[in-house]
């Protein structure tokens, strides 16, 4: 039951917010960034963190004193389909997403998305991806965030799957410090019941932020496996 009300108050959510959502369009195509972002803070945040609480989420978020100022990419392991409304709605400022292209389908997200900055990728088209990450160092350097889950699909677990550099190469095309964080429990909530959604107590952790500044090639290779295990080490720790 509470899968089927979460489902019908987030299409509901998504009609009511309608209007807003064509308020920050027109602001958009009026060249008002700024008023449109105001409007997509405060709308995100409260989205996620009403979705999550409908979920019947719990969580414990620590280290939100490591944020750095300006922007960063945030870079975690990725354990299910609530990880992005989790870092929405507890990240201090939102931020963009890059996200898999199969999310571009779906009504009205695509126009959130894209108002929120994120940066849709096909995971199975080489060229594409690259478009993708340049986007990404784009909104870098205008001052936006990213968040990235370098193994680029959902555990569904405990587990962690290899890095893909596509984080760590936005990261250094633009200088702007690696975050690194942990993700603990959030499978639980959906992955884990075969899709239904129950209540679950999830745990996140923000490292401390990883300068890539004047950092060679060989130098980004080796921070992609330094922070894998940094996350994996930190992770099982909670």
């Amino acid at each position: 039951m509470r899968t089927i009300i979460w489902f019908i108050y987030f299409w509901l959510y998504m009609l009511a917010v309608l209007p807003k959502l064509r308020k920050c369009k027109r602001l958009t195509a009026q060249g008002n960034i700024q008023a449109s972002d105001a409007i997509m803070e405060v709308e995100v945040r409260k989205w996620a963190r009403r979705l999550l609480k409908l979920a019947g989420v719990k969580l414990e978020i620590s280290g939100l004193e490591q944020i750095p100022q300006g922007p960063a990419v945030y870079v975690g392991n990725h354990q299910g389909n609530f990880d992005i409304p989790l870092m929405l709605g507890y990240l201090p400022k939102p931020c963009g997403v890059l996200a898999k292209e199969e999310l571009a389908s779906l009504p009205f997200i695509r126009s959130w998305m894209e108002l929120l900055h994120c940066v849709f990728v096909d995971r199975d088209n080489p060229r594409q991806a690259v478009t993708a990450i340049n986007q990404a160092a784009d909104l870098l350097r205008q001052g936006y965030s990213m968040l990235i889950f370098p193994e680029g699909t959902r555990s569904r677990g405990s587990q962690m799957g290899e890095f893909k550099g596509g984080a760590f190469k936005a990261a250094s095309k633009t200088g702007v410090p690696i975050v690194p964080l942990c993700i603990e429990g959030s499978y639980k909530i959906m992955e884990a019941n075969g899709f239904w959604i129950k209540p679950a107590q999830v745990k996140i952790k923000i490292l401390p932020p990883v300068q890539t500044k004047d950092l060679d090639k060989e130098a980004m290779r080796q921070l992609e496996q330094t922070l894998r295990q940094t996350i994996e080490q930190e992770k099982a720790k909670l």
